[in-house]
């Protein structure tokens, strides 16, 4: 059984609020846990200490028995320092796609068009 520690939503229409839970990954997001470890409020500004609530004695001795961490309670778990920070690079994140290249080459063509024409009046 593979475990995780992840987030579960509650809350409202457009009022998120989450509970940190470890389930085993096979359930659904919001369905059944094995125990609730904290919560996280993300309405909340990013310094309270009201945004994450965990028991990190809990957390912890989930980890000790080989629970993974989901991405976004990797992070919250880093920042409150259980966890090793983890290097992340994603270079290709900065890279623009097919469109907007292309868009940022028509534009080029088009600004560099009225100069080349400003240049040749002005000779």
């Amino acid at each position: 059984m593979s475990m995780k520690i992840r987030l579960a939503r509650g809350g409202s229409k457009k009022r998120p609020f989450y509970s940190i839970v470890a389930t085993d990954s096979r359930n659904p997001r919001d369905g059944r846990f094995l125990e609730k470890l904290g919560t996280y409020n993300p309405l909340v500004a990013k310094d309270s200490e009201e945004r994450v609530k965990m028991n990190m004695e809990r957390v912890k001795h989930w980890l000790g028995l080989g629970a993974q961490p989901t991405d976004r309670i990797a992070r919250m778990l880093e920042a409150a320092g259980v966890m090793p920070k983890k290097v992340r690079s994603n270079p290709k994140a900065a890279v623009p796609g097919k469109r907007m290249t292309e868009l940022a080459a028509k534009k080029a063509a088009r600004s560099a068009a009225p100069a080349a024409a400003e240049e040749a009046a002005s000779e």
